[in-house]
């Protein structure tokens, strides 16, 4: 999988078109939620893309610090449906939290994870941060990953 982070501007039509595609396919269609993805916070994230073939099979986005949360955030997190199994959930993460580190040195990184995926998020160190909150009517919690817990 290769990856390119890139600021809303740098994206291309092309671009922006498949990563909403993306987004939809998996949040709204394949989870049946829905929920209006486009919340005005794409155009001052960092947008991490993962490709193979020149085909978008993993996205994630960057929130600087007090974008959403205090901290950092990284959300979006989403892996097409038939790229499942090869690890590319694990590498979007990975990247994501490479790239906040160094953006942002300072910053903890915050999450909201839907709930059932807390054991993948605590493999990369994150903690839960807080009570179960139903989101868009999936049950979520926010997490934490840092070096000021």
């Amino acid at each position: 999988m290769e990856f390119q982070i890139k600021t809303f501007s740098e994206l291309t039509t092309a671009e922006l078109y498949e990563l909403i595609r993306l987004r939809a396919e998996v949040f709204v269609v394949e989870q049946d939620c829905v929920y209006l993805d486009l919340d005005n916070l794409d155009q001052q994230a960092w947008h991490i893309i993962g490709t193979e073939n020149g085909e978008i099979l993993a996205y994630a986005r960057i929130l600087k610090p007090g974008d959403y949360y205090r901290e950092a955030m990284l959300g979006r997190i989403v892996t097409a449906k038939k790229a499942r199994g090869k690890n590319y959930g694990r590498a979007i993460v990975k990247r994501g939290i490479e790239e906040i580190n160094k953006l942002y040195p300072e910053s903890n990184i915050r999450i909201m994870a839907q709930s059932y995926l807390v054991k993948f998020y605590q493999a990369f160190g994150f903690i839960v941060a807080s009570e179960e909150f139903l989101e868009d009517g999936i049950p979520h919690v926010e997490m934490v990953l840092g070096r000021k817990l």
